[in-house]
């Protein structure tokens, strides 16, 4: 008796502190020792056990289908046996006829052991998949455990994560350590359990940091229409509001820049640049080559194609370093764009070197290169 309460107060234990619940314990248990049973004493083939989920006694029945005449003594029996078991069984019924378990319990315990503590591990192996499995695509919290060919190992304290060398941010110096958000790009189960792949290269990484410091983003007055990033070096982002009263720039700013430094601090330095998105096409297209001033925005809907014409002294500002920020407003809005300063559009017009073809380009012409 007391055996069998240490195991009971042992599966209450291994409950609370993985996680792995009673009943699948018992229902892998049940399966080891029967399948323990069936290589021990395979004469009873037919066999079903059963363990009191409050007494922890453990009970085997042979199960046998009534029939008229017997073929097979395991899988079948008569239906006047049956009947002095008991009155109620009729041709077809099944009937649970208990054996004697002392004799098993001595050859099987082994064997049964050694099957339980595997199921065990494959159930606290589920669990910790599930668990992580309802964090991907959020963020996470952890730590550098070790750095191994490239790859960082973090510590979630149920399992160690990886952070491969695509999901790493290249400027990033990293340290064995050091504790750092990542984003739960994926989940998968397998034979080993759950293995995590996290990242901070992922676009999805900004996205969350927003939701995470920005009150009105998380609860959808405010909404993220798209984000164009390279990592390490500049996201830029557009927002827009719900509600005429709330500034969708100056909430993912906040007092004092403060909601947006969060951001970049644990960025790195990573610059942000956060603009209003617009239904009109043409004023969205003006925005995303923020910060650089905007003359004027031509159209080709059909190519998804624009020009877009800036003051000389913004041209640099417009193209960015080695081209990023106009790749960047390229990708942030899905147009194919072509930046073009005042003065060298007017020459090439002059010279032909320009077909004028964009929605709104011949008036803009036409009426000396003013709108």
């Amino acid at each position: 008796m007391k055996g069998t309460t240490d195991f009971l107060r042992a599966l209450d234990e291994i409950e609370r502190e993985k996680g792995v619940s009673k009943e699948i314990i018992f229902d892998s248990l049940e399966k080891a020792l029967l399948k323990s049973y069936e290589k021990n004493f395979g004469e009873y083939e037919n066999v079903k056990i059963n363990i009191n989920r409050t007494t922890g006694k453990v009970e085997l029945f042979a199960i046998k289908t009534v029939v008229e005449v017997v073929e097979d003594n395991i899988t079948e029996i008569s239906l006047d046996d049956a009947k002095a078991i008991s009155t109620k069984y009729s041709l077809g019924d099944e009937v649970s006829i208990k054996l004697k378990t002392m004799d098993f319990g001595r050859v099987a315990a082994q064997t049964a052991r050694n099957i339980v503590i595997q199921k065990i591990k494959d159930a606290e192996r589920e669990v910790i998949y599930n668990d992580f499995q309802d964090k991907e695509r959020e963020l996470i919290s952890g730590q550098i455990q070790r750095i191994d060919r490239n790859n960082l190992f973090i510590n979630l304290g149920k399992l160690e994560a990886i952070v491969t060398p695509p999901e790493q941010i290249k400027s990033e110096v990293y340290r064995v350590g050091e504790r750092l958000k990542f984003y739960v790009k994926e989940v998968k189960n397998t034979p080993k359990g759950a293995q995590v792949l996290l990242s901070r290269s992922d676009v999805n990484f900004v996205l969350k940091l927003f939701e995470l410091e920005v009150p009105e983003i998380l609860d959808g007055t405010v909404e993220i229409q798209s984000i164009a990033r390279e990592p390490g070096s500049r996201t830029k982002i557009a927002v827009f509001s719900k509600n005429d009263d709330v500034d969708p720039v100056g909430a993912c700013v906040g007092y004092k820049r403060s909601r947006v430094s969060s951001i970049i601090k644990e960025l790195k330095g990573e610059k942000i640049d956060i603009i209003v998105y617009s239904k009109n096409v043409k004023e969205y297209l003006s925005n995303s080559l923020s910060p650089s001033e905007v003359i004027a925005v031509f159209t080709n809907e059909s190519e998804n194609r624009a020009r877009i014409i800036v003051p000389d002294s913004q041209l640099s500002l417009a193209i960015g370093k080695e081209g990023q920020n106009a790749r960047l407003a390229a990708k942030l809005t899905n147009w194919r764009i072509d930046i073009k300063g005042l003065e060298k559009y007017k020459e090439d017009i002059e010279n032909g070197l320009i077909e004028v073809g964009f929605d709104g380009e011949q008036e803009f012409i036409d009426n000396g290169f003013e709108l």
